[in-house]
C-alpha cells in the first residue's frame, strides 16, 4: 500500500475534499508566484488549521529562506517541508532539526538518481520536472533502495501501474486530481482508493 499526497491545495473546498477522502499528506505551495496554486503564509495558516489532524501538512518551497521554513515548522503551521530549489546538503541538515524534509529531484538519468539516493533528506521526491504533468521512465528507478515519493503525470488512470512498477513509499499528485485547474473530489477519491488497495 502506497501513501498518498495530494498537492497544490489552495481553497477551503480543497480542504473539505481531502478531509473527506483522507490522503496521508496534503501539500501547500508557499510563496512561489510562478504557480497558480501558490499561497502566501497567511492563507496557508488558515487552511492548515482546517485540515484533518490525521493528514500531514507539507509546505512546498522553491529556494525559500531557511528561516521562513524553520518558522513555519516550529509554529506547526506545516509538519513537513518539501524543497524544490537549489538547497544544499547543509540547508537540508539544518532544516531537518525542525521537522522532516522531502527533497525533490528531477530524474533524467542515472546521475540524477544517484544524487537522490545520497541526499540526507528524510525522503526524496522523484519527478519528471517542476509541475510538468508528465511521467518519466519508471524502469530507471526500480533499483532505488530508499523511501521515495513518486511525482509527475500521475492520475487515476496510471496510479496502480506506478505503484506496482516502482513500489514508491508515496504517490504525489496535483494536476492529476484536477479538472480545469480545480481540485476534483471524484478524482481525489479514486486516487486515494486505488493507492490504498495496492
Amino acid at each position: 500500500m502506497a501513501k498518498i499526497k495530494i498537492c497544490g491545495l489552495r481553497r477551503v473546498e480543497d480542504i473539505e475534499m481531502v478531509n473527506t477522502y483522507k490522503p496521508d499528506y496534503g501539500g501547500f505551495i508557499i510563496d512561489f508566484p510562478k504557480s497558480f496554486r501558490s499561497l502566501d503564509i497567511e492563507e496557508v495558516e488558515k487552511l492548515t488549521k482546517q485540515l484533518d489532524p490525521d493528514i500531514i501538512s507539507v509546505g512546498v518551497f522553491v529556494n525559500e529562506d531557511n528561516e521562513v521554513i524553520r518558522d513555519l515548522l516550529t509554529r506547526k503551521v506545516i509538519q513537513m517541508a518539501q524543497l524544490h530549489g537549489q538547497e544544499t546538503e547543509a540547508d537540508i541538515q539544518y532544516l531537518k532539526s525542525f521537522g522532516p524534509i522531502i527533497k525533490a529531484f528531477e530524474i533524467h538519468n542515472e546521475e540524477d538518481l544517484e544524487k537522490a539516493a545520497q541526499s540526507s533528506a528524510d525522503y526524496v521526491l522523484l519527478d519528471s520536472g517542476k509541475g510538468s504533468g508528465q511521467t518519466f521512465n519508471w524502469q530507471m528507478i526500480q533499483a532505488m533502495d530508499r523511501a521515495f515519493f513518486l511525482a509527475g503525470g500521475l492520475d487515476e488512470t496510471n496510479i496502480e501501474q506506478a505503484i506496482q512498477t516502482v513500489h514508491p513509499y508515496a504517490i504525489d499528485i496535483s494536476s492529476g486530481v484536477e479538472t480545469n485547474r480545480v481540485k476534483d473530489a471524484n478524482k481525489i477519491r479514486m486516487c486515494v482508493q486505488k493507492g490504498r488497495k495496492l
